[in-house]
Parts: structure tokens; sequence; C-alpha cells
């Protein structure tokens, strides 16, 4: 008897121990989960109250005026935004192809041998190169590249523009969305895939009918981390984007981004409103993440539902 309660007191004990070391946990999670929202609350007040000055100079003709001109005392942020948009967008067009590839590759035709290893890891040592690598090799190689494209398109052969920007940021972002998206194609339950085999399905009918259903929302997870990536970047961008406060004309234009201008001028900025437009940039390119991310959210949650 006297052992039996010895033993009964010593799981009692632990039993105790154990709940006390899950309620910490739970606080500690709380606590990190409040402080990620505190964060992210400061850093848009912050934006806020450092842009007053532009706000109440400029107003809303901050978001849709056309010229960029700290000289006279001008700012629109236009050209910017559209610059920032359009290099974002258009790395996305080219590098989901390239990633969704990467990813069925990876995830359905290879998932284990030599030839895996070696193109995760190249597609991880893509996303481990700093961005200023990928800045010089643009003005090495890809401007060059694209100048001819342009002097067959007839078009003025400037090489640096939207386009070579749009070309390096493909690259770099590449590896978020097929990194997600071979995980996901390989979570995809071995059951569901051999069912479709059994039926006769071909391994293109498989990957289309019940892979990519199965994986959408994840791949489009992936596709709006590759977007957030694209929006923020800086240094590769600023080397390769022209950087001219002018409106781009089309996708070989010369331009900016919100995140350049902020690059390139925030140190000259000895004026408090030019200064304070310069911090309402990026309190407008962190709205258009938000907003982009929100969007984003809604149709994966409308996708998984389906």
């Amino acid at each position: 008897m006297a052992g039996e309660t010895v033993n009964s007191k010593k799981r009692l004990s632990r039993s105790h121990r154990h709940i006390r070391a899950e309620r910490i946990f739970r606080q500690v999670l709380t606590v990190v989960g409040v402080l990620m929202v505190v964060i992210v609350l400061s850093i848009l007040l912050t934006l806020i109250v450092q842009s007053m000055p532009s706000i109440k100079q400029i107003g809303l003709k901050y978001l849709w005026g056309k010229t960029w001109d700290p000289v006279a005392d001008v700012y629109g942020a236009y050209p910017f935004l559209l610059g920032t948009i359009l290099t974002s967008f258009l790395a996305l067009i080219i590098s989901v192809p390239f990633s969704f590839a990467v990813a069925v590759f990876l995830g359905e035709y290879y998932p284990s041998g030599w030839v895996s290893d070696l193109l995760k890891n190249t597609v991880e040592l893509i996303a481990a190169v700093p961005s200023v690598i990928y800045g010089f090799w643009g003005l090495a190689v890809m401007v060059p590249l694209v100048r001819q494209l342009e002097v067959k398109l007839g078009v003025d052969p400037i090489g640096m523009g939207i386009f070579s920007s749009a070309l390096i940021l493909a690259v770099m972002v590449i590896p978020y969305a097929a990194t997600l998206g071979r995980s996901m194609i390989q979570m995809v339950p071995s059951p569901l895939k051999e069912a479709a085999y059994a039926l006769g399905a071909t391994r293109w009918e498989v990957i289309r009918s019940v892979i990519f259903p199965y994986t959408k929302s994840g791949m489009f997870a992936g596709v709006l981390l590759s977007l957030g990536r694209a929006l923020g970047e800086t240094m590769a961008v600023t080397m390769v984007i022209g950087n001219t406060s002018l409106l781009p004309k089309n996708i070989f234009s010369p331009g900016n981004t919100m995140a350049s201008v902020i690059a390139n001028e925030f140190t000259e900025a000895d004026h408090p409103v030019y200064l304070s437009a310069l911090i309402e940039l990026g309190l407008v390119l962190f709205l258009v993440t938000v907003v982009i991310n929100m969007i984003g959210k809604r149709l994966i949650g409308r996708y998984t539902n389906e």
C-alpha cells in the first residue's frame, strides 16, 4: 500500500509539472502573439505620425500626383506606385510558371535522389544570394540582353528599366512559391493518386485533376509570398530600374519603385516635408502590401472552401 501511494504521488507530481509547463508555454505563445501585433501597429503608427507634415500639406493629391520634384517642393507618388506594381506583378507573371514547374518536378517526378537534392539546393541558394549580387548580375548580364531585345523591338535601347528589374525580381522570388508548392505536393495523400492511376489516369491527368486541386490553396499562398517579397525588394531593383521620377510609358521605360526612391533619397532629404513625403511613401508601400495580403487571404479562403 505504501509503495502504491508513493507511485501515485509521483504520477500526480509529474502530471502537475506537465500541466504547469503547458500553461507556461501557452502564456509564452500568447505574449509572443501579442508582441507581434504590437510591433506591427507601432510600425504603422510611426509611419503615420512621421508622415503627417506631408499629409497635411499635400493631402490625397500625393497619391495621384505625377510630378516628384523636391527642389520645387512638389511631391507626387503615382510614378513610384505604378513602378512598384508593374515590376512586382510582371515579375510574378514571369516567375509563376517556373515556380510551379520546379514544384511539380521536385514534388512528383523526383521527390528524392541526387537530382532532387541538387535542384533543391540550387533553389535554396537562389533565395540565399544577397540582393546586391543580383543587382550586379543584372547590370553585367541582364541589362545588355534586354538592350539587344529592345533594339530588335524598335524601342529605345536603354537596357535599364521596368522590364529588367522585373526579370531580376522573377529570379529572386522563384524559390518561395517553388519550395512551398513542393511541400504541398508531397503532402497529397498517396491513396488519392493511386486511385486515379487505378482508373486509368495518366500522370498529367493526376497532376491536373488530383494534385493541383488538392494543393491550390498552398500554391496560391506561395504566389502571395512571392508577391510580398517582390513588393519590398530594394537593392537589386534600385540598381537596374533606371531611377527616374518620370512616369513610365511602357514596361521598357526607366522608372522607380517606392522602395528604391526611399533608398536613393532618404539621406538627402534635408527638408521636413521632403523627409515626410519619403516616409509617406513607406506608409503607402506598407498599406499596399497589407491590402494585397488581405485580398490573397480572402482568395485562399474561398479556394479552400470550394
